[in-house]
């Protein structure tokens, strides 16, 4: 929903008559997730995508009768892969979208969505009735199908926090916002941490790491990336973020900068489960070391572990039922 969200807003505030299309079934090749979004408006606009293109002309068509009938409807758009070009999804599968008039349980999902705030939604797809609820199951982000209702968690938007303003952070957090991520930057020193060095970025403080996070809120929407490589600012991040529920923590330096740090944080009394969190060398090999290809790493390896992903070559994996990929066996398996 976030995708569309800017649209809706303006859309909503100018009494357009919205027509709303959800990804809830996938099979097979599918080019969208669940939970993908498409926006339709009597007068013809449109916004977000359920299949990448293929059958968004179909779904606009789909979108305009029920809002003419004021009705609900489920879409399938089923393929095997001999007629799967014909029908738009060239790589063969099975997609269900529900479509239905934007509701006011919706605008009340657009304003929560506005603030920043976790919310579920969860809809009919018989009936279409929905409801909204604040808060999200614990740990959840992906929507899911349970029969005949269609359950969405909203966590609050993805926050990237950079701590250490040095130079791969500019690149960081470049990628980072092109990928729709809120972004803070926290450096104790203001030369470093200034808008001309970071034009993007949501949020600069200057202060020390552990000052600056007890401003924020630390929850799994939080991926926390400590570039400072300095103990004086390695120890106070760390100490502020290790235990607490975080989506990520990536720590830059060698592994035994990183053994070192762990060294001093278990005399302090952490745990090895506390320090299993942290993911250093921060970063997947992709095997460039300039700023802009260690930053590609790093957000890399946030969206592998964010979405489950095992960050290995794309043609050593095969989709699963649920339209999600996993590592293909070895030969010798």
């Amino acid at each position: 929903m976030r995708e569309v969200l800017t649209e809706l807003k303006t859309w909503t505030e100018n009494k357009e008559e919205i027509a709303l299309a959800t990804v809830v079934e996938t099979w097979g090749s599918s080019p969208r997730p669940l939970g993908s979004k498409m926006v339709v408006t009597r007068s013809g606009k449109m916004a977000g995508s359920v299949s990448n293109g293929c059958i968004e002309g179909t779904v606009f068509e789909e979108a305009q009768k029920v809002l003419k009938a004021g009705k609900p409807k489920l879409a399938a758009f089923g393929v095997a892969d001999d007629v799967a070009f014909s029908v738009g999804l060239a790589c063969g599968g099975h997609i269900e979208v529900f479509i239905q008039p934007l509701a006011g349980v919706h605008e009340q999902l657009i304003k929560l969505l506005d603030e920043n705030r976790p919310v579920t939604l969860r809809t009919d797809l018989v009936t279409g009735e929905a409801t909204v609820s604040e808060g999200t199951p614990s740990g959840s982000e992906l929507a899911r199908r349970d029969g005949d209702l269609f359950v969405e968690p909203f966590r609050r938007p993805a926050h990237l926090i950079i701590v250490g303003a040095i130079h791969i952070a500019i690149p960081l957090h470049r990628l980072a916002k092109l990928m729709g991520y809120r972004v803070t930057v926290i450096d104790a020193r203001a030369k470093f941490a200034t808008k001309e060095r970071f034009p993007e970025a949501d949020e600069l403080i200057v202060a020390w790491p552990d000052e600056a996070a007890s401003k924020l809120t630390l929850d799994n929407s939080a991926y926390i990336v400590i570039l400072t490589h300095d103990p004086k600012f390695d120890l106070p991040a760390l100490r502020s973020v290790l235990g607490k529920d975080v989506g990520y923590i990536g720590a830059i330096g060698s592994r035994k900068t990183n053994e070192n740090r762990f060294a001093a944080l278990r005399d302090e009394g952490f745990t090895e489960d506390q320090l299993s969190q942290v993911h250093g060398p921060v970063g997947l090999d992709l095997g460039g070391r300039g700023a802009e290809e260690t930053a590609l790493g790093i957000m890399a390896e946030i969206t592998a572990v964010r979405f489950g992903g095992s960050g290995t070559f794309m043609r050593e994996v095969r989709a699963r039922p649920d339209g999600r990929a996993k590592r293909s066996p070895s030969p010798a398996a």
